[in-house]
C-alpha cells in the first residue's frame, strides 16, 4: 500500500512487528486455500515466487507464505503502479491470502521484504473477459453503489470543513486552526477502505514526513500539523499548504464517480485499514504531534464498518458465523471507543492514554481484524 501506511519507526519496530506477527498468525489461509484455483505466492528476503503467471479473470486468490526473516507485503500492480489489491503486515513464517476482483490485463505481483521498497516483482497475465464475478450477485453491485454514495457524502461533508480549517491558517489563528484540525480529516479517515482507488490523492494529503518519497515535497494534513503544534507559526508556506489541501481534497471530491471500486477492495480495504490502525493509530504514530489518533481511530472504524454492514446481506448468507463474529467485534471496539468520548463529541488526548489502555485497543483491533480478513473469501464464495 502506499508508504503512509507502512510502519517502519524504529522505537516503535518492536510493537509493529509484534502486532503484525498476531494479526499474520491468525491471518491464516481459509479452507479454500491451498486449492488448485488459487496462485501461490512463495516470499522470501530475497524472491518472490509465484506458481501461476496466467489465470482466468474474474476472482483471484493469492495463497502467500512468507518464508523471509522479516515482516512482508504482496502487492498486486496494475499499469502506472496502480494498486489492485494488496495485503501488508505478513510475518516471518505466517501465512496469509488476499481474494481479489481482477479484470483482464497485465500486472505485477510484487512482494516487499521489510516492507520498504518497489519490491521483488513477478509479472502476471489476466485472461479472458471476465471482469467481477462477485457481480453476479446484484446484492454486491448494490453494495459498491451505496458505498461510492457514501464515500461521496463523505466527500461533500470533508471540503466545507477543510475550508474552515484552512481560513483559520490563512487568518494566522493557530488555536482555531488546531481545533478544526480533526473534524477536517473525519471524511476522508472514513473512505479510507477504498482510499487507494483515488490515486495520488492520500501521498499529497495524509502522509506522515517519515513516508514521504524521495524528491517528493510533503504536503498535506501532517506537515500542517506539525507546524500548528510542533513549531506553533503559521507563515505563508503555511497559508499556501493550506490552499492546496483544500484543491487536492477537491480533486478526491471529482474522482469518487468514477474510481475503480469493487466489492472485494471494499472487505480487503477494510482489513487493510484495521491493520493500519494497529501498526500507527496504536502507537500514536499518526497525528504525533496533536494527539487526535482517537478521532481518526474512531472514523477508521466507522468507515471499515459501513462496508461490512453494505457486505454483510451476502457475507451472513454464506457464512452466517462469521457475520455473528464480525457484528460482536465491531460492537465491542465501538464500546471501547465511547469511554474516550468528551461531552463535546472531542476525544481524550491520545497522550494521555496510558500504554496499558492502548494495550487493551491493540488486543481489540487484532480480535477484529482476525476475522475481517475473512470477509472477501465469504462474499465471492460460491
Amino acid at each position: 500500500m502506499s508508504a503512509r501506511r507502512r510502519s517502519t519507526a524504529a522505537a516503535l519496530l518492536t510493537l509493529a512487528v509484534a502486532i503484525a506477527t498476531l494479526a499474520g498468525c491468525a491471518d491464516k489461509k481459509d479452507d479454500k486455500a491451498g486449492s488448485a484455483d488459487a496462485v501461490t505466492v512463495n516470499a522470501t528476503d530475497s524472491a518472490c515466487e509465484v506458481s501461476k503467471t496466467s489465470v482466468p479473470a474474474g476472482h483471484v486468490m493469492l495463497d502467500i507464505s512468507n518464508k523471509g526473516s522479516k515482516t512482508t507485503e504482496v502487492y498486486v500492480y496494475g499499469d502506472g503502479d496502480k494498486i489492485i489489491t494488496e495485503r501488508e503486515n505478513i510475518g516471518p513464517g505466517t501465512k496469509a491470502t488476499i481474494d481479489a476482483e481482477i479484470k483482464a490485463g497485465s500486472y505485477e505481483i510484487a512482494c516487499k521484504p521489510g516492507m520498504v521498497g518497489d519490491g521483488i516483482r513477478q509479472k502476471i497475465t489476466v485472461t479472458g473477459e471476465g471482469g467481477a464475478s462477485a457481480a453476479a450477485d446484484p446484492r454486491l453491485a448494490g453494495a459498491v453503489d451505496a458505498y461510492r454514495k457514501y464515500a461521496q457524502e463523505q466527500a461533500d461533508t470533508t471540503i466545507p470543513a477543510v475550508e474552515a480549517f484552512a481560513a483559520a491558517i490563512k487568518a494566522g489563528d493557530v488555536e482555531k486552526a488546531k481545533s478544526l484540525y480533526a473534524a477536517s480529516r473525519t471524511g476522508w479517515e472514513r473512505t479510507e477502505p477504498v482510499a487507494e482507488s483515488f490515486g495520488d490523492v492520500d501521498p499529497k494529503t495524509d502522509t506522515r514526513e517519515d513516508k514521504v518519497e524521495a524528491g517528493k515535497e510533503w504536503t498535506g494534513w501532517h506537515k500542517l500539523e506539525k507546524s500548528l503544534w510542533a513549531d506553533a507559526k503559521i507563515g505563508d508556506d503555511e497559508k499556501k499548504l493550506a490552499d492546496q489541501l483544500v484543491n487536492d481534497l477537491k480533486d478526491w471530491q471529482k474522482k469518487i464517480p468514477s474510481a475503480e471500486i469493487t466489492a472485494t477492495s471494499m472487505a480487503n480495504g477494510a482489513k487493510e485499514l484495521l491493520d493500519e490502525v494497529a501498526t500507527n493509530k496504536i502507537t500514536g504514530e499518526e497525528d504525533r504531534y496533536s494527539h487526535t489518533d482517537l478521532a481518526d481511530f474512531q472514523a477508521n472504524v466507522e468507515g471499515a464498518q459501513k462496508a461490512y454492514e453494505l457486505l454483510k446481506p451476502v457475507a451472513a448468507e454464506k457464512d452466517p458465523e462469521l457475520s455473528k463474529t464480525l457484528d460482536s467485534e465491531f460492537a465491542a471496539i465501538q464500546a471501547l471507543l465511547a469511554k474516550y468520548k468528551q461531552a463535546d463529541g472531542t476525544f481524550t488526548s491520545y497522550d494521555k492514554v496510558a500504554q496499558a489502555e492502548r494495550k487493551t485497543f491493540s488486543d481489540a483491533v487484532n480480535s477484529l481484524g482476525e476475522p475481517l480478513s475473512k470477509l472477501a473469501a465469504a462474499v465471492v464464495a460460491k
